[in-house]
């Protein structure tokens, strides 16, 4: 009889991450310290914005890709909260502009990024989930609230994400459940109770094909990752729907449609 060890097949068995040189890097960049779990930073094909460190309400950086080193203290940001800059991400369609969510119960959205913060933009206030466990769609060309879904979520959200065309998102709750509903029928499509067992923050976001995917912990507190089928009712992938691939205590913020995984660690 052989014990010869049997191992699993994998096309990624033999792929190693090599970091950037320094001059590739970012340096000196005093990133936010507010305790919430971001990735206090976005990208798009032309700029990456990181929160940072500021005095008397928000702030971040919009970098052209190209600038890379060590970044001078004393370049411009992009202010206008009056409280910590909570999370920041790009428009999709239009690698111009920028919506940040604040402290202070605000969302701003900018059109402008590449004549850098002194070029004034466009402020209006879309606000896709708040801690008062209720979603909002605006109009962000109008700044006009298109519709309001409260009574769907009993605890506090922790993301939301929009599918490719539009017609439905999914989202993460503290109650452990992720659904998917439709905005402008105001219904629940689908929902799955206990997505990830553990007490910690999860996230969910829609692929291309789809289905969904979420980050979250079992009760051990392990990492895990699982694969959502919502035409069967957010039933799980088969074979393995749920995969530990650390034990570390990140929460992984999971970013589409690139979909990179960033870890976020509280100061």
């Amino acid at each position: 009889m052989s014990f010869r060890k049997v191992v699993r097949q994998s096309k990624f068995r033999h792929v190693f991450g090599q970091p950037v040189k320094n001059d590739q890097c970012y340096e000196d960049i005093r990133v936010s310290r507010v305790t919430w779990d971001s990735t206090f930073c976005a990208v798009n094909p032309k700029f990456l914005a990181v929160i940072v460190e500021a005095s008397g309400g928000g702030a971040f950086l919009v970098l052209p890709l190209s600038k890379t080193g060590r970044i001078d203290k004393a370049y411009p940001t992009v202010c206008g909260h009056t409280g910590p800059v909570l999370d920041i991400d790009w428009c999709p369609h239009n690698d111009e502009v920028i919506a940040s969510g604040s402290e202070d119960c605000t969302v701003m959205v900018r059109h402008g990024a590449e004549g850098g913060p002194s070029q004034p933009g466009r402020l209006m206030a879309p606000c896709p989930a708040g801690c008062d466990n209720v979603v909002l769609v605006w109009n962000v060309g109008t700044a006009e609230e298109l519709y309001r879904l409260d009574g769907l979520h009993p605890d506090l959200i922790y993301n939301v994400s929009w599918n490719h065309n539009g017609s439905l998102f999914c989202s993460a709750c503290k109650d452990k459940s992720v659904r998917i509903i439709d905005p402008r029928r105001g219904t629940l499509v689908a929902e799955r109770e206990r997505a990830h067992e553990g007490a910690r923050p999860m996230r969910a976001i829609f692929l291309a094909d789809g289905k969904v995917f979420t980050t979250g912990f079992s009760r051990m507190s392990e990492r895990q990752l699982a694969l959502w089928d919502p035409v069967s009712g957010l039933r799980a992938e088969a074979p393995s729907s749920r995969r530990p691939p650390s034990p570390s205590p990140e929460v992984l913020c999971p970013t589409a449609p690139c979909f990179c995984m960033v870890t976020c660690t509280s100061p």
